[in-house]
């Protein structure tokens, strides 16, 4: 039986590639003229979601976008977007239609997306069956994934003919094993994958035994915000961002307990929603802490929020690319934050446009709120500098390595892609340990693998095993 079901796999996967090749072969031309962005629910709040729409602004001044939103759980964007991109929604929970077939695979778990994928459960057959019939419907232009589960379905799903690009907004590390197992063995089929960090780019040149075309390094860049900078007179300190424990809000709430003692007259106002807000309500009220820290909701207008404040702390566990540390130093305040690799370490000089804290230490983050406090000459020195970190991030400075990608990923398809030329180290005794970005192939994005760099080569074909997914 085994080896009639291998048989029977093996049939389906030459079928399966013999049906891919045919529609290449009929494809239009590769183009980048259309560009479409896959997110989970694009009328939801969060950075990724902020981040996505202000590069699709971008794109849109020279591209057709459109982003599409798996799910459709409101009725409008959250957050502000360029009237020029297109919207499209693949299961729109607003509005179900009496559909049998919908109500069935509705109740059914997903097969498309791994268990252990942080939005597993959004997902169900349904959206597998919308996600897969829109993926393959594509025969060019390029789509971008936003998360590991949309990612790992692309690569999958995708016609050889469509350049595929992969972004991570959420280190590797942080992964469950499961789905860093299929991050290895799928995103080699990827175009590109871009990540936001230098630390996570170099853990994906490390971890991936076959590498996508192009691997790169974009960081997200600070969106329009309303209002000017912060004049750092208001006795107030701001964090922004979901209310799950990985934020870290309790820690910075047990925080502002010592800061509290120290100096009443400040307050601590945080911004968001989500499960852990009643828990951090009643934290508020056992701390003594009431009308001292704040807990207003959510906030379409960051701009003017952070305008009125004078420091921004962040509390995560672990970030990816905190957006709201970037809008925090364009508004010039004066940031603290625990100093996680994957971001803070990187987007933070210590002592320079912000402080860094040990992770994870209550006290701590005390102490270093009660420094910038306490010390104003300390507060705006941060926040002088911080403005001028931000703007390296400007949204035409981050735009134009976006058109960078497209245009040589453009052209290694169309076969007119001429690798640059390595400059050579200046003396004998540089080396990637200490210039890691002159010579290391992480910081110039090629391909170490040969296959993978080669602009000729067809992209990889998918295991025998993973061939009941390429049915839907």
């Amino acid at each position: 039986m085994r080896a009639l079901a291998r048989k029977g796999k093996s049939a389906a996967a030459r079928l399966y590639r013999g049906y891919n090749r045919h529609r290449v072969s009929n494809a239009p031309a590769p183009s980048t003229k259309q560009v479409r962005i896959l997110l989970l629910h694009a009328n939801g709040m969060g950075g990724t979601i902020r981040t996505v729409f202000n590069l699709a602004g971008y794109l849109a001044r020279d591209h057709d976008v459109e982003i599409v939103s798996v799910l459709k759980e409101a009725e409008q964007p959250f957050f502000p977007i360029d009237p020029r991109v297109k919207f499209r929604f693949l299961d729109d929970r607003l509005r179900p239609a009496p559909n049998p077939l919908r109500a069935l695979l509705s109740k059914r778990p997903s097969r498309l997306i791994p268990k252990e994928e942080s939005a597993y459960h959004r997902f169900n057959l349904w959206t597998d069956l919308k996600l897969a019939r829109y993926i393959r419907s594509l025969e060019n232009g390029v789509l971008i994934g936003t998360r590991p589960g949309l990612n790992l379905a692309m690569a999958q799903l995708a016609l050889p003919s469509v350049i595929t690009i992969g972004q991570e907004h959420v280190a590797l590390r942080t992964q469950a094993e499961p789905v860093q197992a299929l991050i290895k063995w799928r995103y080699r089929r990827l175009d590109a994958l871009a990540t936001l960090t230098k630390a996570d780019l170099a853990d994906y040149r490390n971890t991936l035994p076959k590498k996508p075309r192009k691997l790169i390094r974009i960081p997200n860049a600070v969106p329009p915000m309303t209002g000017g900078v912060s004049k750092l007179d208001a006795k107030v300190a701001v964090a922004v961002g979901r209310m799950t424990r990985i934020k870290g809000f309790h820690r910075l709430i047990t925080a502002w307990q010592t800061v509290a003692e120290t100096h009443p007259d400040w307050k601590l106002r945080i911004f968001g929603a989500g499960p852990q807000e009643e828990t951090l309500a009643q934290l508020i009220v056992e701390l003594g802490l009431e009308g001292k820290v704040e807990l207003p909701g959510p906030t379409s207008d960051v701009g003017a929020e952070l305008e009125r404040a004078s420091i921004y702390v962040l509390s995560s566990r672990h970030e990816g690319f905190p957006m709201t540390i970037l809008e925090a130093m364009a508004k010039g305040l004066a940031i603290v934050s625990f100093n996680s690799p994957h971001g803070p370490k990187e987007m933070i000089s210590h002592e320079v446009d912000g402080l860094l804290v040990k992770p994870r230490t209550n006290a701590n983050l005390a102490a270093s709120i009660i420094r910038v406090i306490e010390d104003e000459h300390l507060r705006r020195g941060l926040a002088a500098r911080a403005i001028e970190t931000a703007r390296t991030y400007d949204v035409d400075a981050i735009g134009q390595q976006w058109d960078a990608l497209l245009a040589e990923l453009l052209a290694r398809r169309t076969g007119t892609y001429t690798r640059p030329e390595r400059r050579p180290a200046e003396t004998p005794e540089s080396s990637t340990a200490t210039n890691p970005e002159s010579t290391d192939p992480a910081a110039t994005g090629e391909a170490a693998d040969p296959e993978a760099a080669d602009p000729e080569a067809p992209r990889q074909e998918a295991p025998r095993q993973e061939v009941r997914h390429r049915s839907l």
